[in-house]
This record gives structure tokens, sequence and C-alpha cells, in this order.
């Protein structure tokens, strides 16, 4: 009842990030529902298809969300630029520069580790489909950063819509493309797991490019490659790269491990993460808004600003995740047959629904409090509580639990339920703090 009423007592903070949000909200669900997609058609083709993409896109995405992250300063210094009535638009085109660099080093970063997969210990018949796989997405990862980068920028703009409009866009590309690749269609032949990797490197591609001819108008052709800026976005996205690689490393490690006991336990795990991240797209969109809002008033150093919306945006995430835990925790079997409806799957699958349901209102709550602390430039800070949270507590309990206590997946999502607990105590105990600073330091 606390949340509920925190909520209708800062209406007007509320209606502002709903606002921004929703756009978000679109956006992020867009690209799980991307991912979805491909889950979804993978699972009808084949398991091994299914746990072959799962424990290839486990690799990519342990590489390319370092870029992601390095990029994420972007709106963060940008929206702080904005609050203090600094010019930002002359910095497109050193972002833009700044997004093909990286695109080019995490590309030849993850063609490099196609050899390695035959080493990695799993199942001889998936080594080559994975093989496969990420040769063809790693050079995805072009499309995919200039898109994100883009999308960046005019989010520190508050310009949400064409992005996303983009983005519906490639969610219908993707399920066309996919279906046909992978099962053939007409003069198409059946290419199963290529099939997929091609749509992706397709809608990736697609998306970038039609956000880039948008942008167009904004770009100044001066300074192409502004070096105090390009150190800012380093100082402020390099720990959330860091903290990003290592959350997405400990959730992909633990496709990785149970992927080399059997490809059916990664396949269930992928699709508990895809639940799961589909819920917290909401809360992470929250949390963008949030850390806009933030930026854009910590530029004006307006602390109660800074406060009501922090207060009316975590208020709305633990209530939203709360209440699609509850979903989770009482028809875990509906949400879960969405994807499988193969028996062992749905006896690994649910009793994961039932760890995930008691930890989501942590997770929603977390996530927004390490928003706050982004929109103030603390980055380093929430960076290291992330990584603190994940491996050394998480998943070392989790892999206990997995390989002492025998409880293999299960064990592994205990783990992480533990993990948000401990986020949420010292995320909660870090930003009280500094509000008390930020209060003396504003209104002296």
């Amino acid at each position: 009842m606390n949340i509920i009423k925190k909520i209708q007592t800062n209406k007007k903070y509320v209606t502002d990030i709903v606002t921004l949000s929703i756009p978000l909200i679109v956006g992020n669900i867009g690209q799980i529902l991307i991912g979805a997609t491909d889950v979804f058609i993978a699972a009808k083709h084949a398991t091994d298809t299914l746990a072959a993409i799962s424990i290839a896109n486990s690799i990519i995405f342990c590489i390319l969300v370092i870029g992601l992250g390095l990029m994420s300063a972007i709106s963060i210094v940008l929206s702080n630029y904005r609050g203090n009535r600094k010019p930002t638009k002359k910095f497109l085109i050193s972002s833009i520069n700044y997004s093909l660099i990286l695109a080019v080093i995490f590309c030849l970063i993850t063609l490099s580790v196609v050899p390695l997969v035959g080493k990695m210990g799993f199942e001889a018949k998936l080594v080559p489909m994975i093989k496969e796989y990420i040769f063809i997405c790693s050079f995805s990862l072009f499309g995919m950063y200039i898109y994100q980068c883009l999308k960046e920028f005019l989010l520190a703009h508050e310009i949400v819509n064409f992005p996303n409009l983009i983005l519906v866009l490639g969610l219908v590309l993707n399920a066309v493309l996919a279906y046909s690749l992978v099962f053939g269609c007409g003069p198409i032949p059946a290419l199963g797991v290529v099939g997929l990797a091609l749509a992706a490197l397709t809608v990736r591609t697609f998306m970038g490019v039609v956000l880039f001819i948008y942008t167009f108008r904004f770009i100044r052709f001066e300074n192409l490659f502004d070096t105090q800026y390009i150190k800012q976005l380093l100082k402020i996205g390099s720990p959330i790269g860091a903290a990003m690689l290592l959350e997405f490393l400990g959730f992909n490690l633990i496709t990785i491990l149970v992927g080399k006991e059997a490809g059916i336990l990664a396949a269930t795990h992928n699709i508990a993460v895809t639940i799961t991240s589909t819920a917290y797209m909401i809360p992470m969109s929250v949390s963008a808004a949030i850390a806009i809002k933030v930026g854009y008033y910590n530029g004006a150093r307006l602390f109660s600003e800074i406060k009501k919306y922090s207060v009316s945006g975590t208020a709305m995430s633990v209530l939203f995740m709360g209440i699609f835990g509850l979903f989770l925790f009482f028809i875990p079997s509906k949400i879960f047959g969405i994807f499988t409806s193969e028996p062992a799957m749905m006896k690994l699958g649910i009793p994961i629904m039932h760890i995930a349901a008691l930890y989501l209102m942590f997770d929603g709550f977390q996530v927004c409090l390490s928003g706050i602390l982004k929109g103030l430039k603390l980055t380093k800070i929430a960076s290291i509580c992330l990584i603190s949270g994940y491996w050394l507590f998480g998943l070392p309990f989790g892999f206990v639990l997995a390989y002492h206590f025998h409880m293999s997946l299960l064990g592994f999502w205990i783990g992480l339920a533990v993990s948000f607990l401990f986020l949420s105590v010292i995320f909660i105990s870090i930003v009280i703090r500094k509000f008390k600073q930020l209060r003396l330091d504003f209104e002296s």
C-alpha cells in the first residue's frame, strides 16, 4: 500500500516517467521479442537448434555487451550537458565514429572465438551449428552498434518514438525472415541455424541504416572525433561496460556450464531467461527514464526534482515486478508453455519460474536504484556493486548449490535470487547517503 501511496502522491512525476518510459518499454520489449521469436522458432525446429543458438548467443553477448555499455554513456553525458545548458548535437558525428570503432574491435574479437568453440567441451553435434551462428552474427555488430549509438543520442534529447518504430519493423521483418530461412519457403531452402543467423544480420543492419538516415539531418561534419567528449564517454561508460559484461557473463556462464552437462539444460535456461528478461524490460526502461531525468536535474542542480523522480520511478517498478511475480508463481506452466510443451523441459522450467517469482521485486528495485546512480554519473560505484552482487555472492552460492548439492540449473537460479537481494540492500544504502550529500551541496 505504501508503494501505491508514493505513486499517487507524486502524480506529475509518475506521469513524466511513464511518458518517457513507454517508448523505452516498447523498444526494450521489442528487442526481447526479437530474441524470443528466435527462441520460439528454434524450439519448433529442434531442441538441438535451440541449444546451439542459446550457447552461441551466450558467447556473442558476453563480447558485444561491453560495447553496448560503453555506448550507454552517450545518453548519460548528453542529458547532463542539456541540464547544464550546453550544446549537444555537435557531438553526434563523434558518437557515430566512436560506435564504428567499437564495432570493428568487437567484431574481430567475436570472430576470433569461432576456432575455440570446439575446445569448450560442448556436445559434438552442436559445435558446427554454434560456429556457423557466431561467424555470421559477428558482422551484425555494425548495424547493432550504429542503431544503439543513435538511439542513445536521441534518448538524451527525449526523442524515443522513431527508434521504436524501427524496432517494431525489425521485429516483424525478423519473424518473417527467421521462419522462412529456418524452415524454407518456396525457392528458399531450409537453413536451420544458419537461417536464424542470416535473419539477425539482415535485421540489425536494416535497423542501423534506417536510424542513420533519420538522424543524418542532425550531423555536423566538424570535429569528427572530439577527444574530450570521447574521454567522458570512456570514463562514464567503462564501468557500465564492465558491469554489463560481468552481469551477462553471469547469466551466460550458467548457459555454458549447464550446456556442457546437457543441451536441454541450456535450452531450458534460455527460455527462463527470455521470460524473466521480458518482465525486466519494464523496470529497465523505467530505470533509463530515471537516469535521464536525474541526469538532467543533476546538471541543473535541483535536488527536490532528483528525489521525486527517483522515488516515483522506483515505486512503479517494484509494483509492476510484484504483480508479474504473482503470475509466475501461480501459473508458471502456462507462461513457460508458450515456448515449449516438452515434458522434460517443463519439469525443469516450472521450479525456476517459482524462484524467479520470489526475486522479481528485488530485481526491479535494484535496477532503478542503479539508474539513479547512473544519472548522477556514479557509474563506477554502481558497477562495483553489480559485480560484487553477481560474482562475490550470487554465482558462488549458485555454483555450490548446483554442484555440491546436485541442484544443477535450479541451484544457479537460487544464487541469482540471492544476488538481487544483496544488490537491493547495497544500492539503497548508497542512494540514501548520496541524497543526503546532494541536499547539502545543492541547497547550501
